[in-house]
């Protein structure tokens, strides 16, 4: 058996020894995650969320832009006329369940009101938490405005 020069010098142990040498130097980059959180982009594409005015009207006018354009069609919207002539949304329903995330309700509402917040953590025991009526999302909206104001802000030169 002849024994090679890179056998012999064990060159290979030498190169892999030094690679973990130099991984051990350097700052961890991990995350200890429930108490670190790394950032999220502007676009980040988390729970939904309804958004309202600054004088606490909702944003929604039951154009029904966002029920047309899922793809999953997990979104449902009932509206009726006010008394100034204006339409409000009755109902605004999202299934979570099915949802998957697109952004083209988002995109596609002329008002900004449904939005997809920087909240990623919305883990539920059941499905049926998973099923956002109109309440549950403009109190998201209100826990999130000012990220959510402050993302579009950001992202507004892209749109």
């Amino acid at each position: 058996m002849a024994l090679t020069a890179r056998s012999l010098l064990l060159t290979e142990l030498v190169k892999g020894l030094g690679i973990s040498i130099k991984y051990m130097l350097k700052r961890p980059v991990t995350l200890n995650y429930p108490h670190e959180k790394g950032p999220l982009s502007p676009r980040f594409r988390g729970e939904h969320a309804l958004r309202r005015y600054p004088n606490g009207e909702e944003r929604c006018i039951a154009c029904k832009l966002s029920e047309a354009i899922c793809p999953a069609q997990a979104i449902t919207i009932e509206a009726e006329p006010r008394d100034d002539g204006s339409r409000r949304t009755t109902r605004y329903d999202i299934d979570m369940t099915k949802c998957i995330y697109c952004g083209f309700c988002q995109e596609a509402c002329p008002v900004d009101a449904i939005v997809e917040g920087p909240n990623f953590e919305f883990a539920t025991e059941t499905r049926e938490e998973l099923m956002y009526d109109k309440r549950k999302l403009l109190d998201n909206g209100d826990r999130w405005e000012t990220e959510i104001a402050q993302n579009l802000e950001l992202d507004a030169p892209y749109r």
